[in-house]
């Protein structure tokens, strides 16, 4: 059972346990000595990025004191997309990477990310030996001699770097005469993002571009699309580009405003690789989260797909068993497995203009691939995660609302694998089926579990 590592790493208030650095300084400690039993040895390297908010700085800190101390180099390269630093590891022939963010939490929150040599995150089995090692006792660098410790280098050309590898991941195709409002929630992409667009040809309007390590995520990016709705209908653009705060997963907005979220650009993405030949398997990847219209959607196309746990760990993993090329989540991560290792919400958006370039079609026409049933979201802050089958009420009520929808609807009950938070989603044709019947498994949760 994992102490610190959750569905995405570890993650929390920021220096409040687990996010301290003492836990982060011995963390540090923890992969060094784990890379060094692994034959990595001395000189090894790992590449750290982070994102805006203010606690990076104390993490970076504490996390490179530890890897130093076991005499592994850090290659600091500052505020840097997620997908960047995946891109990072392998461009630099490093060890491995940690990318210090909480993604789409506010900014008080925190998280750490590992990265193992080929940019992918680490599986379960690698995080818990690193936890072993941290709660095994106090971790003795003493056999570290000075000569032998790590340096700390500040790298300037990451960012060229990672500017280039998204360029050629669409051949540099010429965005010219596309207009973009760009929306980088004040995050980790908020430097980096502008120049790729732009360098394409691209008329770029720029939105969360001015962070202050306190307004990550704050009324921007892919957690409020609709926010820049109306400046993509002033500004008469092709589309609203939104990135969450370390850039791993995008939204976008059609023309007229209207948001298009990730469900409606994995079907756009999945039909046009199907008829360009290029789907592996003739699968989609995609989470137990997404809208039952888009596997209506798929089954019309002749598309087969497979359905994971939440979290895009676990779409990726299924991708790697399946030999799959396209997958992704409703809330945005698009993982186009022929050119990443993970969600890449820059990269994402990138192949779409593509698409509408080559095609010849706005983001409307694209989008309307399929028809979305009415799904409600609620989320309540629990005290504990209690089994949802231990809590016969509310277990009861679930099983109810379901025999009620029957096959034109559904309820998943879960709860988040980084907050106190037990997630409810009800999808159903008819909205007002789906809020009667949210209604009565929110109730008895608040009832039972709060």
């Amino acid at each position: 059972m994992k102490k610190l590592f959750g569905t995405d790493g570890i993650r929390g208030k920021a220096n409040t346990y687990p996010i301290t650095p003492e836990i982060a300084l011995q963390l540090g400690k923890a992969i060094g000595l784990y890379y060094e039993a692994k034959g990595h040895g001395t000189g090894s390297s790992i590449v750290i990025g982070k994102d805006t908010r203010l606690s990076g700085y104390m993490l970076e800190t504490a996390l490179t004191s530890g890897l130093v101390s076991m005499g592994m180099d850090v290659m600091a390269v500052g505020p840097m997309p997620t997908p960047a630093i995946a891109h990072l590891i392998k461009s630099f022939g490093a060890s491995g990477g940690i990318m210090i963010t909480a993604s789409h939490n506010p900014y008080d929150d925190n998280g750490i990310k590992l990265f193992g040599p080929d940019g992918y995150k680490l599986p379960d089995e690698t995080e818990l030996n690193i936890e072993k090692i941290m709660f095994d006792g106090e971790i003795n660098s003493s056999h570290i001699k000075t000569r032998q410790l790590g340096k700390a280098y500040r790298i300037d050309d990451a960012r060229g770097r990672y500017i280039e590898f998204a360029k050629s991941s669409i051949k540099s195709t010429s965005l010219k005469g596309f207009k973009i409002v760009l929306d980088c929630a004040n995050g980790a992409a908020y430097c980096i993002a502008p120049w790729i667009f732009k360098e394409l040809g691209a008329e770029v309007i720029k939105v969360g571009v001015e962070p202050n390590g306190v307004n990550i995520n704050k009324n921007c990016g892919a957690t409020c699309p609709e926010n820049i709705s109306g400046l993509v209908r002033q500004h008469k653009a092709d589309v609203g580009i939104c990135l969450d705060g370390d850039a791993d997963r995008v939204i976008m907005l059609d023309s007229y405003g209207t948001v298009v979220n990730g469900d409606r650009l994995l079907a756009m993405c999945a039909i046009d690789y199907k008829d360009r030949g290029k789907l592996n398997n003739n699968t989609l990847v995609t989470t137990i989260m997404s809208n039952l219209g888009l596997i209506h959607a798929m089954k019309r196309e002749g598309i087969h797909v497979e359905t994971t746990g939440v979290g895009d760990r676990y779409v990726i993993e299924r991708m790697r068993s399946g030999g799959y090329n396209i997958g992704g989540e409703q809330s945005g991560h698009v993982i186009f497995m022929d050119y990443v290792t993970t969600g890449d919400g820059i990269i994402s958006a990138l192949h779409i203009l593509r698409m509408m370039k080559r095609k010849q079609k706005n983001l409307a026409e694209l989008a309307n691939c399929m028809e979305e049933f009415p799904q409600i979201l609620k989320n309540l802050i629990v005290k504990e995660k209690t089994p949802i089958e231990d809590v016969p009420e509310l277990y009861s009520v679930i099983k109810e609302c379901e025999a009620q929808l029957g096959e034109d609807g559904r309820v998943l009950v879960r709860y988040s694998g980084t907050e106190h938070l037990l997630r409810i989603m009800v999808e159903a044709r008819d909205y007002e089926v789906a809020e009667s019947c949210i209604n009565q498994v929110y109730n008895s949760a608040e009832k039972n579990l709060t």
